[in-house]
């Protein structure tokens, strides 16, 4: 291979987009490894060979390039799946015969765009926060002293009880407020089924038999560097999401992902909990709100569970996802981890 070519394979292979050159007969003569990840082949087993012999490429792609008219510049063909995954495909002519295939892997562009409404939403939490410590909680500090005099000079048990009631309301607004700040993490080297089996444990003391718990665990699943209260705290939140939302089964499944767009230089993998549900699913208004502060369905809802379980997610280089079902919701936690990973958390904090 010549100095010029390998060059150009090189910066081919920088490319998050998949590419794919053809020659007019339909064969392979190069692909970058980003294709190889789209079409799960690698590239000395295709190069020189027919593209549909190689890989399972969907219909409308084979046929678009056994049926592009000769004096056509290109088609493009939208949400093309690959191994479950959603690609767009441009199809473009290169010269007069060859033509240059090029696949945007849709999932990654998601997931940056859920990245970026991440940031948006810990940014809001923070403003959120300042202005509550402020504007609220001092004057909540002054209501929560008046009923505490009242508890304690009322002759009524009845209207003393009602005191005591306005005091414990306070404490527990005060605590939500305290908690809308960035999370103190005491991270160690944690198993995350454990914490799943507590969290699980809560939910049937407080749900019963009311709903009942698949699970679908990938056994080779690593301990990760984590804060194991708060990765807690998000299980039981989204389980008690799904009860609430009506669901009779719950659905936990655990994978570990390699080549993920969340990833970092120097990180080694993603671990993926999806925690899928049959419940009511979540109203279309409010899918594009949902993990901003104060957002809810539910007339008994503070709006703060899942803001606060993105911002956990968020400390941890996590993310936090969701996507509706035909029937129900599915919310999935990512979090990265990896030597690398461990090592930078480790300068952090010395």
């Amino acid at each position: 291979m010549s100095v010029d070519r390998a060059q150009s394979h090189g910066l081919l292979d920088e490319l998050d987009t998949g590419v794919v050159r053809l020659d007019a007969s339909g064969r392979i003569l190069l692909m970058n490894s980003a294709a190889e990840h789209c079409l799960l082949v690698s590239r000395d087993r295709a190069c020189g060979r027919y593209i549909g012999e190689v890989a399972d490429i969907p219909r409308e792609l084979r046929e678009a390039i056994s049926q592009l008219p000769g004096g056509s510049q290109g088609a493009l063909l939208h949400e093309l799946s690959f191994g479950n995954r959603p690609y767009d495909c441009t199809i473009q002519r290169s010269g007069d015969h060859d033509l240059i295939l090029e696949f945007h892997n849709l999932e990654w562009e998601r997931l940056r765009l859920r990245l970026q409404q991440r940031e948006l939403q810990t940014g809001m939490l923070g403003l959120l926060s300042r202005n509550l410590g402020h504007e609220v909680r001092n004057p909540l500090g002054g209501i929560r002293g008046a009923a505490q005099m009242l508890a304690d000079e009322l002759e009524s048990s009845e209207q003393a009880t009602l005191a005591r009631l306005i005091m414990r309301e306070s404490d527990r607004i005060d605590e939500l407020i305290q908690r809308f700040g960035q999370p103190e993490l005491e991270r160690r080297d944690i198993h995350l089924y454990p914490l799943l089996d507590e969290a699980l444990d809560l939910l049937d003391a407080e749900f019963g038999e009311a709903v009942t718990v698949e699970r679908d665990y990938d056994p080779s699943m690593p301990d990760i560097r984590a804060d194991a209260s708060a990765i807690r705290q998000v299980f039981l939140n989204l389980l008690r999401n799904a009860c609430q939302a009506g669901a009779s089964v719950i659905r936990i499944r655990t994978r570990i992902e390699h080549g993920h767009a969340l990833l970092q230089s120097g990180q080694g993998a993603v671990i993926r909990v999806d925690f899928s549900d049959n419940g009511q699913g979540v109203p279309e208004s409010l899918r594009s709100l949902l993990f901003l502060p104060l957002v809810t369905g539910r007339r008994d809802g503070t709006g703060l569970g899942l803001a606060l379980s993105q911002q956990i997610a968020s400390a941890h280089g996590g993310l936090l996802t969701f996507n509706p079902l035909e029937q129900g919701s599915r919310f999935t936690l990512l979090l990265p981890f990896g030597h690398e990973t461990r090592q930078a958390d480790q300068e952090r904090t010395s």
